[in-house]
């Protein structure tokens, strides 16, 4: 029998390939999003997740037609991946980026704990290390970025996600359950590989993420890894390919952009300053989608 996940955020830039990926995998897959995304094998529902009664009732109630025909009832569901909301600074006032971000998460998480889903996925993010959208220049506390780093941002997207890391904490520990929260690093789709001359020509531009990315489909592959990896509690994990999406060494570029931060480790030439070893190392990620296969140097 497949797994059922709730997906929360399937339409945006992330899930819209994520999710794909998942079904492609073998999961039952149900898209909760304002707008829906148009993929084969996906179920989708229009619904507000800040809205805590519109998110129980996600969670408990039949998602397709044949579902009246076999006279189960509602099943529940193995898993709830949790990526809405709103995607960076300037969109939407700070206020309500933090509140959105904060409370349909919390409602999210709330709700699937609650109804006995034991393992949640919510997506975080690298602007947690609290550069991406700090005021002037700012230096990181260290090189490489990893999962036990100070994380102080000063903005309201990337405070929100400090908080809704803190919330999965504690709703693992209250309830003994995984929850896994995922740094994700810059979203790549296939089709923005071109612009990786661009950034190669100036390295100013990728700064403020460290030169990180995250190819969408390798986010699809750490999802799956995230579903099946059982018994870990609560966890952090950075979302990044192995390398920087840069053609200059990683040593050389922090060495002109942030010369005073230290490294804490010996790293390799072009190795992703957003550290992904944790996710190769506990969970078995083997990146599919290194940019050099689409961008000719």
């Amino acid at each position: 029998m497949k797994k059922r996940i709730l997906f929360t955020g399937g339409s945006g830039k992330a899930g819209r390939h994520t999710v794909p990926w998942l079904v492609n995998a073998g999961y039952e897959v149900h898209n909760v999003d304002l707008v829906p995304l148009n993929s084969p094998g996906v179920t989708n529902l229009q619904a507000d997740v800040t809205d805590a009664g519109q998110v129980y009732n996600v969670l408990t109630m039949h998602r397709d037609f044949p579902d009246l025909d076999e006279g189960k009832g509602v099943q529940p569901f193995d898993a709830v991946v949790h990526f809405a909301a709103i995607p960076r600074i300037l969109i939407k006032p700070d206020n309500e980026t933090f509140r959105i971000n904060t409370m349909s998460t919390y409602n999210v998480i709330e709700a699937a704990a609650k109804l006995g889903v034991k393992k949640i996925i919510v997506a975080s993010s690298e602007t947690t290390y609290g550069v991406c959208f700090a005021e002037g220049h700012r230096d990181f506390h260290q090189f490489p970025l990893e999962e036990d780093y100070d994380v102080n941002p000063m903005d309201s997207y990337g405070l929100s996600k400090v908080v809704n890391e803190k919330t999965a904490r504690a709703f693992a520990e209250r309830f003994g359950i995984d929850i896994y929260a995922l740094r994700i690093g810059n979203v790549i789709e296939p089709h923005e590989y071109e612009r990786f001359p661009e950034f190669f020509a100036n390295s100013e531009i990728r700064k403020r993420i460290a030169w990180s990315y995250i190819d969408a489909r390798d986010l699809g592959q750490i999802v799956h890894l995230c579903i099946e990896k059982n018994g870990l509690g609560f966890q952090v994990f950075n979302a990044a390919n192995d390398t920087i999406s840069a053609n200059t060494p990683s040593r050389e570029l922090a060495a002109k952009h942030f010369p005073n931060v230290p490294f804490t480790r010996e790293i390799g030439e072009y190795e992703g300053l957003l550290s992904n070893r944790k996710i190769r190392e506990v969970l078995g990620f083997k990146e599919e989608h290194d940019w050099r296969k689409y961008v000719k140097v």
